[in-house]
């Protein structure tokens, strides 16, 4: 039986190599991971307030302001005032910043899904119960 030490080990050597190859692959989109992520989230929810976007991608006030004003700068997203709350303001897409996410995201993921391809279909659910029923219990010890 492996002890707790040797499965966080290995869990963490997995996480890392996984991790080399989501940098890498963003790095060739000519984005950095911040830029990314943000354009993702849009991609995905559609429109959303700035504060809400930081939250998602985990970025603080400030650097989430640096963020949305270099892609702005860029074309890639606009700001727009929130009719119902005149002092926030909602991040957009441009029509060149989702076509180019689009684009990013869809080579993103096909390097992410090369590296699952030594799972089969019942190996990859098996996975994703086990790391979840891992992920729930380490929440509960962590409360006690």
């Amino acid at each position: 039986m492996k002890n707790g030490a040797y499965i966080r080990l290995i869990l963490g050597k997995a996480s890392q190599a996984i991790e080399r190859v989501d940098r890498k692959s963003i790095t060739r989109t000519d984005l950095n991971v911040s830029d990314f992520s943000i354009l993702e989230a849009l991609l995905h929810k559609g429109p959303m307030p700035i504060n809400t976007v930081g939250e998602k991608v985990l970025l603080t006030s400030g650097s989430m302001t640096a963020a949305a004003n270099r892609l702005e700068a860029k074309g890639l997203v606009e700001r727009i005032r929130d009719p119902l709350d005149g002092r926030s303001f909602y991040l957009h897409l441009t029509k060149p910043g989702l076509e180019l996410i689009r684009s990013a995201y869809r080579r993103h993921s096909q390097n992410l899904e090369n590296i699952f391809t030594c799972l089969d279909e019942k190996e990859r659910d098996e996975l994703v119960r086990l790391l979840k029923k891992v992920g729930y219990h380490a929440l509960q010890v962590e409360a006690e």
